[in-house]
């Protein structure tokens, strides 16, 4: 079955048996409520580490009854966080949310060796799923939120998490674009030279799972009429399922555009660790919490 929008992925999940979400720090109201959503819909059963007078208070405010969760009672942020990921290392858990805590502190404990929850090798990156209704399907896209600017190594990762993401949603043979200022391969600008680099390596099978061109300008990736005009012919041209971006700038801000000003529906999660980790931000809506708690559910 293919995922085409987010609510095919609720129902999609509901009909999985639940996962086990442990939340870091859940004590806010914005992070409750769309938890309460998830355990509502029985997407997940729910795990909360943090003060336990101010989740009980929480919940109260909210008329939420938190008898519904586990609650493990820490007397500090780090503390919520070093039991909520001993709780994975465990396998008494099978998602990680953050709740009111930094992300920094959140993603030191989340690297920590003797949990073992990212291997040696591996990267952490954040993928984000977007439904926009000028866009004809899903679009996922990285990295947001956690590599500033990845080197070429990282970026050939983050193109076989993005497939690998695609391939949890339905999409046998995803199209991935390299996103650079331009289609020529230009030396002196490095997304265009990491793009053709990529492009070449899936050509010759050294990423394998679906169809990578590039560089490409993010408007020929999108919109046929610009690849049209442009006279740009690619499988990938304004039929993307998948955009790499060069850096964190250029995604956090394709991100917060579409979110705020188009009013696209987001879902955004960090992969590459023993477990997906839900690490929305301060000024993500409720529903983008439940849709991400969806998508690292799906691909759990």
């Amino acid at each position: 079955m293919e995922i085409h929008c987010f609510n095919d992925l609720l129902e999609f999940v509901k009909k999985q048996p639940e996962k086990r979400l442990v939340t870091v720090n859940g004590v806010d109201a914005n992070t409750l409520e769309a938890l309460n959503q998830a355990v509502e819909l029985g997407l997940v059963t729910a795990i909360l580490t943090g003060d336990r007078g101010k989740i009980e208070q929480t919940c109260s405010e909210l008329k939420i009854d938190a008898g519904n969760y586990d609650i493990i009672h820490t007397r500090s942020d780090r503390e919520a966080a070093e039991k909520a990921v001993e709780l994975i290392h465990e396998g008494a858990a099978d998602l990680i949310m953050k709740g009111m805590v930094s992300t920094d502190k959140f993603m030191k404990v989340l690297l920590k060796k003797e949990f073992g929850l990212v291997a040696s090798k591996s990267i952490l990156s954040h993928v984000a799923l977007m439904e926009n209704p000028n866009y004809h399907k899903l679009l996922l896209f990285s990295d947001a939120g956690v590599i500033p600017y990845p080197d070429l190594q990282q970026k050939i990762i983050i193109t076989e998490f993005l497939i690998n993401v695609s391939h949890k949603l339905g999409i046998a043979v995803p199209n991935v674009a390299v996103i650079a200022p331009t289609e020529q391969i230009i030396i002196s600008i490095q997304s265009c030279m990491d793009g053709a680099t990529i492009a070449k390596m899936a050509e010759h099978g050294q990423i394998e799972g679906g169809f990578v061109d590039g560089p490409m300008a993010l408007d020929v990736a999108i919109n046929r009429e610009s690849a049209s005009i442009k006279g740009f012919t690619s499988p990938v041209a304004g039929n993307a399922d998948c955009l790499l971006f060069p850096n964190i700038d250029a995604a956090n801000v394709f991100y917060k555009t579409n979110s705020k000003l188009c009013k696209a529906q987001m879902a955004g999660i960090i992969v590459g660790a023993k477990v997906p980790a839900i690490v929305s931000s301060r000024g993500d809506s409720e529903k983008t919490k439940l849709n991400s708690i969806a998508l690292a559910s799906l691909i759990s």
